[in-house]
């Protein structure tokens, strides 16, 4: 890849990247706005509202975080953005990752 095409995508990576993330801010916003939080809130004992809410927001954010994760994933296969994961050296036993991590070493 050339070092033109690779800085416009790295920028466009950085565009989408953006994007997404203005995506999880508008899906927060959304259950805001449709009572999610208050109706967790209104779930726990009134002493207790501060976790109640904060059990809300992560049951509200889970399916965001993974909606963003899959766009993230869809965005570099489509810029061809190569790199390591951190989770894939964690989740899977993969000889040829562990292969091409010891030859970038030498």
């Amino acid at each position: 890849m050339t070092e033109e095409k690779s800085n416009k995508n790295t920028k466009l990576h950085h565009l989408a990247a953006g994007i997404g993330f203005a995506g999880l801010i508008l899906w927060y916003y959304a259950g805001y706005k449709l009572g999610f939080l208050d109706w967790a809130i209104q779930q726990v004992p009134p002493k207790y509202a501060g976790a109640g809410m904060m059990v809300g927001v992560m049951v509200l954010m889970t399916p965001g975080f993974f909606i963003w994760s899959r766009y993230n994933r869809w965005i570099e296969k489509l810029l061809e953005i190569t790199g390591q994961y951190y989770e894939d050296e964690y989740y899977k036993n993969d000889e040829a990752l562990k292969q091409q991590r010891k030859n970038k070493k030498k």
